[in-house]
């Protein structure tokens, strides 16, 4: 059974096209991010690819045999029918990548598909993620690959925001959806994947993943538990002598806390529309209010890279606005 959780529908739509012998020749693989378009599109692709190896010997489902030779090879990064298409890391720097998908990396996909597969009547491409897309030149020089596709192949098209697409791209896709995920399978990707993580921290990262456990797990270890009971006490008791939003922006000022930081940024207009929820009246107007400040606050804060202590500051004293009026701000 796939270790894709949740996505059932999707898994049952690519296999019952793949079975039907009407395989459509472009899939894109639509959804938000951090839902599993990716795990999906690497493993529907070792699927195929074993598949035109081995005819009618696989079992039912995604899975694919680990000794299969399409398995050793695609996890080897060797396999001769495969291309995956990323953004790449910059010289020296493999931490940081390069801003786009790049025209000469989609032209580098012509000699691949100008000669036959090697190993079955199949190959498959995978771009991860079409949105990152140079434009216009990478986009058109994919559509002209897309639009007099050979005999066999596959392209998988993950994106986030299919509708910044060309829509000649869309097109000439069939598009796969992928929903968020509900609590209960969030819970299980997350702890099977962070088996040392206490019920506290997975049930914390299950409210900020917003149903994509890719987004939940880049916040593993942040003890986002700490920082939302923080910022829930502040907006529901108010702040008077102005020490909880110090001692916030104390702690998460260092450099050593930057990632903290960033989850923190992430957080606040999470944890305002939570409260938000509860409130009518003049109340949640006030609560829409501070939400918008505080996007436009957290926006700010990234690409001017502003002082992380009073930024922090700044959005704790948002989040005290929204206590009662016996709560002083």
């Amino acid at each position: 059974m796939t270790s894709l959780r949740g996505q059932q529908a999707a898994i049952d739509a690519f296999l019952a096209a793949s079975a039907g012998g009407a395989m459509h020749h472009a899939w894109l693989l639509a959804g938000p991010q951090g839902v599993g378009k990716a795990t999906f599109a690497q493993a529907a692709a070792l699927r195929l690819l074993a598949e035109g190896m081995t005819p009618g010997a696989l079992p039912p489902g995604l899975d694919v045999p680990a000794a299969h030779q399409a398995a050793s090879l695609m996890a080897a990064g060797s396999h001769p029918d495969l291309r995956i298409l990323r953004r790449l890391a910059k010289k020296d720097k493999e931490d940081e990548f390069a801003r786009s998908i790049t025209v000469d990396q989609i032209r580098s996909l012509g000699p691949f598909l100008g000669t036959m597969p090697s190993l079955s009547p199949r190959r498959v491409i995978v771009i991860d993620a079409a949105d990152d897309l140079e434009r216009p030149g990478a986009s058109n020089a994919l559509l002209k690959s897309l639009e007099e596709p050979p005999s066999g192949t596959v392209f998988l098209l993950v994106s986030h925001a299919p509708g910044r697409l060309l829509p000649t791209i869309r097109s000439r896709c069939r598009v796969l959806r992928f929903d968020p995920l509900n609590d209960t399978d969030m819970a299980a990707v997350l702890s099977r994947e962070l088996p040392d993580a206490d019920a506290d921290e997975i049930a914390a990262l299950v409210r900020s993943g917003d149903g994509a456990p890719g987004r939940a797990l880049g916040y593993a270890g942040l003890d986002l538990a700490a920082i939302d009971s923080a910022l829930e006490a502040i907006g529901r008791d108010g702040d008077p002598g102005l020490a909880r939003r110090a001692a916030l922006a104390k702690a998460l000022s260092p450099k050593a806390a930057q990632a903290r930081y960033e989850a923190f940024l992430d957080r606040v207009p999470t944890v305002i529309a939570r409260m938000t929820a509860l409130r009518v009246g003049s109340d949640l107007r006030a609560a829409l209010d501070a939400y918008d400040e505080a996007r436009g606050v957290t926006a700010a804060a990234r690409s001017l890279s502003l002082d992380a202590q009073g930024t922090v500051y700044e959005l704790a004293g948002i989040v005290a606005r929204l206590a009662s009026p016996d709560g002083a701000r």
